[in-house]
């Protein structure tokens, strides 16, 4: 069966974020569930970000040519389906850690391979990214929340059984035959030793260290936003709206994206999403008024969306293997490795500093100011 590609792309990051959506939330529910200890639990947990960060920065940089990035994402969630049967399986602490590592492993590729297909297509045919990438957070959403739903009435394995039809779904998805195939100069394919990663870095350090800082400093807010919020007398349910409404701005920016930043470099994003970021999370640490909550989750899109949208931007004036291998990059490290790095950080902060733990994440994004790349990128 033929589907249109934006259709096909559309489908993936639906499908993908909507696991996702199950996964991330609401893991740590169903390993409880299982009868682990909480100690035991942080380590599973702790093992698995690691082996995101490994997968995204050791597989997806192997496919080096434009025109196998379909086989390579039907590959990968093939064998993420494997994996998540393996949940099935067993609940030992063995089992599940080696479990654990390999779905991890196998499924946070997907993210940068998908945005080099993006990429690729860019390139292509007439393709609006935001609009196509926006069907992911609205996933998110749908996943997170419907699990939540389930779970209440039936327990934790219905977060099991969620995330297990999630992939069916996505595996499925791309089994199906987009409209145009990816085409790309795989220039480079077949230098991809030390030497084609140190010339990858130096040409683009600036540009690694900016996202790195901006998306990193978000740590203290996916981890601790919500504890801190429910300390000084939010309900849940007020910190559930707070967290969606923040996902309703980053969807409204991806819809909008191409109107609203047409003529924008990636410079003048990075510039915009460092101020977001000095303002919102000086403003978490400030105060905790209800208004001015409000106004901190808006910019939300301006934080994580914007910065995004100037990588995306960034990554396509790259062309063929460079570009996966910059696209997996900043996946494994500015959306993986920074954020846990920094999550480990932000629990000693958080402990010591309490909501000054957000003014700390404000002074991290102003070296970011400085670290902007002043070209888009090079061949």
């Amino acid at each position: 069966m033929v589907v249109q590609s934006t259709r096909w792309l559309a489908l993936s990051y639906f499908t993908y974020f909507f696991s996702y959506g199950v996964f991330l939330p609401f893991w740590s529910v169903w390993l409880k569930g299982t009868g682990l200890t909480p100690e035991t639990i942080g380590l599973l947990l702790g093992a698995g970000l690691v082996a995101r960060f490994l997968g995204s920065l050791l597989l997806a940089p192997r496919v080096r040519d434009p025109g196998r990035l379909v086989q390579a994402l039907r590959l990968l969630a093939l064998v993420a389906l494997i994996f998540a049967i393996g949940f099935w399986l067993g609940n030992t602490a063995l089992w599940l850690l080696l479990v654990i590592v390999g779905f991890n492993f196998f499924f946070s590729p997907l993210v940068p391979l998908t945005d080099a297909l993006a990429n690729t297509w860019q390139r292509q045919i007439t393709m609006d990214y935001g609009r196509v990438r926006l069907w992911g957070s609205l996933a998110f959403v749908i996943g997170s929340a419907l699990t939540g739903k389930l779970v209440s009435l039936y327990g934790h394995q219905a977060i099991l059984m969620v995330l297990t039809l999630g992939i069916i779904a996505m595996l499925s998805g791309m089994l199906l035959r987009p409209s145009v195939a990816p085409q790309g100069d795989a220039r480079g394919a077949d230098h991809v030793g030390w030497q084609a990663w140190r010339q990858l870095l130096q040409e683009n350090w600036r540009f690694l260290g900016c996202v790195t800082l901006l998306q990193g400093a978000h740590a203290a807010y996916y981890g601790f936003s919500a504890l801190y919020w429910q300390s000084v007398g939010y309900s849940p349910s007020v910190v559930g709206y707070l967290w969606s409404l923040g996902v309703v701005a980053e969807i409204l920016i991806f819809a909008f994206s191409n109107r609203l930043f047409r003529r924008w470099s990636p410079r003048d994003l990075l510039l915009l999403s460092a101020l977001s970021g000095v303002v919102r999370w000086g403003l978490m640490g400030w105060t905790t008024e209800l208004p001015w909550l409000i106004v901190m989750q808006i910019l939300h899109c301006g934080t994580f969306t914007v910065c995004h949208l100037a990588a995306i931007r960034y990554i396509s004036a790259h062309r063929g293997a460079q570009a996966i291998r910059l696209q997996a990059l900043y996946s494994a490290v500015a959306l993986g490795g920074s954020i846990a790095l920094m999550t480990m950080i932000s629990g000693f902060l958080y402990q010591h500093l309490g909501a000054g733990l957000f003014w700390v994440m404000a002074l991290v994004v102003l070296p970011a100011l400085v670290l902007r790349p002043s070209v888009a990128a090079r061949d």
